[in-house]
């Protein structure tokens, strides 16, 4: 009898079955309305921030732009306006630019509303050197693109290098550091202020005589010879300045002159004559 009375103890109620599924699902509805609330924020986040138009990108800016155009950075450009401003690979972009010659360094930033900001720094071109064709050649040495004649630049040309020597020369740097020697030695001129006297049209190079410029309207021929560049320029600052008051053009200028070099021999209009030149720093 008592094992009776306890199996029917031990049975439950319905209602209280029941009331055990109402505590449950009040506990779980939370959750579960949480996550449908996330799951709800990350449909709407993916239509609209990455399938929809939130963050496309509506516009491509170029600045630091003289010698190459936007139009041709954006046909080297894998990002195009309505890609999607953070799944763009930036350094990619950045990259590709890289592979206009006139391009030196390039950075891609982001902005809000969606576009990106391309800072472009281009290489200045300081002369045209001639090896085998016309090439450009950056203030360091660096030829870096074939002239062409939309580049619009009136540059003094460097001559005398050949390409062969050029190109097979770079491990020991031979004719690269002749090259370099002739940009300083346009530096050079600028700053002494030959510039406005007789601004450089070629810069000729020889193993053997050395460096001869031709300068001015006429093309006056100005043999500089090998070394003590600076000086040189003194003396031809100083006769220069002597045949503008002269009323005379010179047409062969010889600096070159080792065992004095303080004369200079001039040629003018087929008449030869030296001139003791003393710049201001002569004795």
């Amino acid at each position: 009898m008592a094992r009776g009375r306890n199996r029917r103890t031990a049975v439950k109620k319905p209602g209280e079955t029941v009331h055990r599924l109402r505590r449950a699902v009040a506990l779980l509805l939370p959750t579960v309305i949480t996550l449908a609330a996330i799951a709800g924020a990350g449909w709407a986040t993916w239509e609209y921030g990455v399938r929809g138009d939130l963050l496309r990108i509506r516009e491509i800016r170029y600045t630091g732009l003289t010698q190459v155009t936007a139009a041709a950075l954006a046909e080297l450009s894998p990002i195009r306006p309505g890609d999607h401003l953070l799944l763009s690979e930036t350094e990619v972009m950045a990259r590709a630019l890289l592979r206009n010659p006139w391009v030196a360094t390039v950075e891609v930033h982001r902005r809000l509303p969606p576009a990106l900001d391309v800072v472009v720094t281009e290489r200045q071109a300081a002369a045209l050197v001639d090896l085998g064709g016309l090439y450009l050649v950056d203030p360091t040495g660096r030829v870096f693109k074939r002239a062409a004649p939309g580049d619009g630049l009136d540059l003094p040309v460097v001559t005398g290098l050949i390409r062969e020597a050029f190109e097979a020369r770079r491990d020991d740097a031979g004719e690269e550091l002749r090259l370099r020697s002739a940009l300083g030695l346009l530096g050079r001129w600028r700053e002494a202020g030959l510039e406005r006297r007789a601004a450089v049209s070629e810069v000729h190079l020889d193993p053997v005589l050395g460096t001869t410029v031709y300068a001015g309207d006429d093309g006056m021929e100005i043999r500089l010879g090998q070394g003590d560049l600076p000086r040189k320029l003194e003396r031809l600052d100083v006769l220069l300045a002597r045949l503008e008051t002269d009323g005379v053009q010179g047409e062969v200028i010889h600096l070159d002159n080792r065992r004095h070099p303080d004369w200079v021999a001039v040629r003018v209009k087929g008449r030869m004559g030296v001139v003791d030149v003393r710049g201001p720093r002569g004795p």
